[in-house]
């Protein structure tokens, strides 16, 4: 618990302190809040930072592909039984042309590493603190503002057993500086 409590002063300190910076040449920083629910009721909350990638690959006439990175905070609870998770991920998008438009939608997929503080929630083993977060989702962009829904999954990838996993749905809002 201390490592995560650890984890957390980092990461809002982090937060505060980008936040509080001049990020107009930098450019792609944001943001998030998002709130979402397991197949078997558990409720999800998380906060993230997200740092854009300055790059586009295959561009076409439909769109093209970039990324961003996400650190993310995360809180599972269920009849007070509670994980605290700290996860960083890569994430890859498919942002659809709109022009000069100022919105877009996009799809995305996504896997990165998660570390939580208890592997044990609602009678589910996950069997280790170390977890995989895999990611599919898609969303939509107006300007600095954007709002996703993604079906999450963690899991160890069947590293130790049992390997119950989790499924989650979750909805999500960030801003972009």
């Amino acid at each position: 618990m201390k490592r995560v409590l650890f984890l957390l002063v980092c990461f809002i300190g982090t937060s505060t302190y980008v936040a509080a910076q001049d990020l107009s040449g930098l450019g792609g920083w944001g943001v998030s809040l998002g709130y979402g629910q397991s197949t078997d009721s558990i409720d999800i909350y998380r906060a993230g930072l997200l740092k854009q990638w300055d790059v586009k690959w295959l561009e076409s006439k439909i769109g093209y592909v970039r990324g961003y990175f996400e650190l993310s905070y995360n809180r599972w609870e269920h009849d007070g039984d509670d994980v605290n998770a700290v996860a960083f991920s890569p994430v890859f998008q498919y942002v659809f042309h709109a022009g000069n438009a100022t919105w877009y939608p996009y799809i995305e997929v996504g896997i990165g590493v998660a570390c939580l503080d208890d592997y044990t929630i609602n009678d589910r083993d996950l069997s280790s603190n170390l977890q995989f977060e895999d990611r599919v989702g898609a969303g939509i962009r107006i300007k600095n503002v954007d709002i996703s829904f993604r079906y999450m999954h963690y899991s160890n990838a069947a590293l130790k057993e049992p390997n119950d996993g989790i499924d989650i749905l979750i909805g999500t809002l960030a801003w972009y500086f």
